[in-house]
């Protein structure tokens, strides 16, 4: 096995053979593993105290315990599925009637769209990476024995979503994009804050927030029965930790001095402006021959790009209200993101226990059926 420390992420995409073959082909010594090191002052503590004492997270650890799922044996991957259909279901190109587009041939049109799905499933696969690591850290640094186990349960089902990303990218789509730079910006500040309820801000909060955004629509709108499979389940364990962050934080947060409580509103808001605007890339796009301003406009003022903000705030707003972290300093900022006719939604405070302890809904199983 070889490695490689980098400064920086690779900025190029990966293609790959079949899986089948590549990994009978493979030996250790054609494995090359790239790093790029982050250092982190990480304040650790230890619990004396093994008593149960927040009914709702231990809840939340069983339920985790209860539906772990496999991504080997859970999966159907072999559910047939035709790709020449293309991976969306039809509205969702918001290039359909481009001129540029109307000179592409059908093979070009069908390699588009899977390029544009393995663009924003190689986001998911590195966000899920950063998750990874967050969680890991918050075994450390969580204060409480409840949040110490939870955070340990969160980090098995992280390891999981990279793992059932990271496959279906080499399974369907045959390619892998690398990550997007604003999306890069906001998993480092998260791993390297030293501040323990930061870091829940950030992922538990939002960028779970913004991973169960993204899987709705995702569910919503693909034709592919695997991708819709694997999506299910992810998300089954997003909502899971979406509650916990926001049951967790509401008491510490509104404890801490005003001050505190600013700086982490400012840092709610602007990780929000960038989930908003900066995190559409054009990367696939620009490969085809688009002009990049236009593609980025196109993308944003898509049907698809519209259902993404409103699955986005529709949840993360009244998580952030709930929090505390809504404060008279940042609503002016969040009305002009247009999203605070949001704050009186239901939260993630209100857990939808039936919806967490239905049975889950595999493949495998399925097809049993």
């Amino acid at each position: 096995m070889k490695m490689k420390i980098v400064n920086h992420p690779p900025t190029q995409s990966r293609t790959f053979d079949d899986p089948g073959e590549l990994a009978s082909q493979l030996s250790a010594d054609d494995v090359e593993v790239i790093r790029e090191i982050f250092r982190t002052p990480l304040t650790g503590s230890y619990n004396w105290d093994y008593e149960a004492a927040n009914e709702k997270i231990r809840r939340l650890y069983e339920l985790g315990k209860k539906f772990n799922w496999n991504a080997e044996l859970d999966i159907d991957w072999g559910v047939s599925f035709d790709k020449s259909l293309g991976p969306s279901q039809d509205g969702y190109n918001s290039f359909v009637d481009h001129p540029h587009y109307l000179t592409f041939s059908e093979e070009q049109r069908n390699e588009f769209a899977w390029r544009s799905l393995a663009q924003v499933l190689s986001q998911f696969l590195h966000g899920e990476q950063g998750a990874l690591m967050v969680a890991s850290q918050l075994v450390t640094c969580a204060p409480t024995y409840d949040a110490k186990l939870y955070a340990a349960s969160q980090t098995f089902d992280e390891a999981r979503h990279v793992e059932v990303f990271n496959k279906y990218l080499r399974h369907r789509c045959n390619i892998e994009y690398p990550v997007n730079p604003n999306l890069k910006i906001l998993l480092d500040k998260i791993l390297t804050d030293e501040r323990w309820d930061l870091k829940f801000i950030g992922m538990q909060v939002l960028i779970e927030g913004l991973a169960l955004a993204a899987f709705q629509t995702m569910a919503q709108t693909t034709r592919d029965p695997l991708l819709k499979q694997i999506v299910t389940l992810v998300m089954r364990d997003e909502g899971r930790h979406v509650a916990f962050g926001v049951n967790y934080l509401e008491d510490w947060i509104k404890a801490l001095p005003e001050e505190q409580i600013e700086e982490r509103a400012q840092f709610a808001y602007e990780a929000c402006a960038i989930m908003r605007e900066r995190l559409f890339s054009t990367v696939v796009e620009e490969e085809f021959g688009f002009d990049r301003d236009e593609a980025r406009k196109i993308a944003i003022d898509s049907e698809g790009g519209k259902a993404f903000r409103n699955f986005l705030f529709e949840r993360m707003i009244p998580n952030l209200k709930r929090v505390g972290l809504l404060t008279e300093s940042v609503r002016p900022k969040f009305e002009e993101l247009g999203v605070l006719h949001y704050e009186n939604a239901a939260s993630d405070a209100e857990i939808d226990w039936a919806a967490l302890e239905r049975p889950l809904e595999t493949g495998v199983l399925q097809a049993a059926e």
